[in-house]
């Protein structure tokens, strides 16, 4: 290989150790810009496009897209009930050409007012199975224990749903069809059946023995020929949509040989770092530590575990331990390699992951990863704009997630003093930096009764007012010679303090 090539390699490499939480002097932020329940209208690129340098001037560095491609249901598919791969809403295929959310010429569209904006894309990318199969094929198959997919029932003969053609594409940047051969297993009517002569990937999460199998057609990731078309689909998409990044789908149901061996081919193919993070569903660190050692380390994940608290302390009735926020989470042992979050379109209500954040301690959840150092924060669309669907509403909070987007854009930089010590009112503290004017800030999180903790924000501040952006508190404090002030926090409730 020549040494520019190995340079070229070993920069990516060097590259995808990092998060992109920090870009330079600013603070990365993520949006999901997507909730379950987005119409169906085929306007949502639009609105992606027009919303574009709103996003950047808030401080949005990185926008998580929807997967784009045509789903079984047609234009009722979020998107996660892969049908066509190529089809980003171009062809006629499933009762429509555009897609939930557009036309591919919209999509394209969108990402290209985002990059004007500077704005990044992360596509969500979804592996792990189809749906809404061309035609069905008479094959052999073994029914299957759903609680240990290691346990065999009997084999027989079955009409299942395996052949994929697309016949709408007509071959248009991919000849590859799709039959029984390059997947693993299939259900029906709550059964699952393995399909003869094959065998769960390995490297899977270890959960009802086997958790290689989630939904639909399987695919399996020990055919070759399956992994091949995969890297060219990559490839394919990730130039034509000109993307930035992934966020991936099920990654506990897909062997960690495969995205390891993926990744490392779409970033020598592509040139580019192309951030990634995994959607590995547990609240156990050690699952989330297992996956990240697997794949070399070669991916970032949602810290789980950290949204598993803020739902707890929401519905703790003021029992819940502040102090030990933050510990045993993904964010406390690998900073880097961690995504927070809140909430999203898995944990919204209505959806299989919840509960959600319980909605008075949402803003403080988002105090937390948008103030703090450690961490890569998302926030989701639903939370900032609201879901207005009956019986599972989310109130919006875009005033508050604006006032704390604006801290964390502007604000939040330097070292950080941590004050955990307390079962209801913790803080920290930002020092601030010289690139970022009145950069400095103290945060006050509180589950419990009003009350006020002492709190060091560096002595270049003495003699500086702080008061409360949030205008939760009308209590203003000035610093003490040695950097210290006593911060008021109300019951219940939040202060993020800033120079005035």
């Amino acid at each position: 290989m020549k040494k520019k090539a190995v340079l070229s390699l070993v920069l990516i490499a060097l590259l995808s150790i990092n998060s992109c939480m920090v870009f330079g002097s600013f603070n990365g932020t993520i949006m999901q810009y997507f909730e379950w329940y987005n119409s169906n209208d085929g306007q949502h690129w639009n609105k992606v496009a027009n919303d574009a340098k709103h996003l950047s001037d808030l401080g949005i560095t990185a926008v998580w897209l929807p997967p784009a491609y045509k789903g079984h249901s047609g234009i009722n598919d979020v998107g996660y009930g892969v049908y066509d791969l190529y089809d980003l809403g171009e062809f006629n295929q499933k009762g429509t050409v555009r897609t939930k959310y557009g036309t591919k010429d919209q999509y394209l569209n969108a990402i290209n007012q985002l990059h004007k904006n500077n704005v990044q894309v992360y596509a969500d990318i979804v592996l792990n199975h189809k749906m809404g199969n061309d035609y069905n094929e008479n094959i052999t198959v073994t029914e299957v224990n759903p609680r240990n997919r290691y346990e065999n029932y009997s084999t027989f003969t079955k009409n299942c749903p395996t052949g994929y053609t697309f016949p709408g594409r007509n071959g248009k940047y991919s000849t590859f069809t799709w039959n029984h051969t390059h997947f693993d297993g299939i259900d029906d009517y709550g059964k699952i059946y393995r399909i003869y002569g094959r065998s769960w990937d390995n490297n899977v999460d270890w959960e009802n023995g086997n958790y290689d199998y989630l939904m639909g057609a399987d695919l399996d990731m020990q055919n070759s020929t399956v992994v091949n078309e995969l890297k060219n689909w990559g490839n394919w998409y990730t130039s034509f949509a000109k993307l930035d990044g992934y966020r991936v789908d099920a990654i506990k149901h897909i062997s960690t040989d495969f995205y390891s061996d993926w990744l490392d081919n779409q970033r020598s193919v592509s040139g580019k770092e192309l951030f990634t993070v995994g959607e590995y569903w547990s609240a156990d660190l050690s699952r989330l530590e297992n996956y990240l050692k697997k794949t070399n380390y070669k991916m970032s994940l949602f810290d789980v575990p950290l949204h598993s608290q803020f739902v707890s302390i929401s519905y703790g009735n003021g029992n819940f331990d502040m102090g030990s926020l933050g510990q045993n989470t993904l964010t406390k042992k690998h900073s880097t390699k961690s995504v927070t979050f809140v909430d999203n379109h898995d944990s919204q209500p209505g959806q299989m992951l919840g509960p959600s954040v319980n909605e008075w301690f949402k803003p403080q959840a988002y105090a937390y990863i948008l103030t703090r150092q450690e961490g890569y924060p998302c926030v989701f669309y639903g939370d900032y704009y609201g879901v207005s669907e009956p019986g599972k509403t989310i109130a919006s909070i875009k005033e508050r997630l604006d006032v704390l987007l604006k801290v964390r854009k502007d604000l939040a930089f330097g070292y950080q003093r941590d004050y955990f010590d307390h079962k209801d009112i913790i803080g920290w503290t930002r020092e601030g930096d010289s690139e970022h004017h009145k950069s400095g800030i103290a945060v006050l999180l509180n589950d419990g009764p009003q009350g006020s903790k002492w709190m060091c924000v560096g002595k270049k501040h003495a003699g500086k007012v702080f008061y409360d952006i949030t205008g939760n508190s009308s209590h203003t404090v000035t610093i003490n010679n040695d950097g210290w002030a006593e911060f008021k926090v109300g019951g219940g409730s939040y202060s993020v303090y800033v120079i005035r």
